[in-house]
């Protein structure tokens, strides 16, 4: 199975859709527009999940050690 953690390497905020992309295999690009558009027919509740994410996912470091 398969960890979830933040990406250092595809980061632009915190990596966390980075880390998503690299688990689901998904362009990194096309979840970030997903994220910003469904953040706006949300009422921001998109971007409050990725802000408790960021904080709570692990990077890719501390799951490879």
């Amino acid at each position: 199975m398969k960890k979830l953690y933040r990406s250092t390497n595809e980061s632009q905020l915190s990596g966390v859709l980075g880390g998503l992309s690299e688990t689901f295999n998904i362009d990194v690009s096309v979840l970030r527009i997903i994220v910003v558009v469904s953040g706006f027919f949300t009422g921001g509740l998109t971007w409050l999940i990725y802000l408790v994410a960021a904080i709570v996912m692990p990077t890719d470091r501390q799951v490879r050690k």
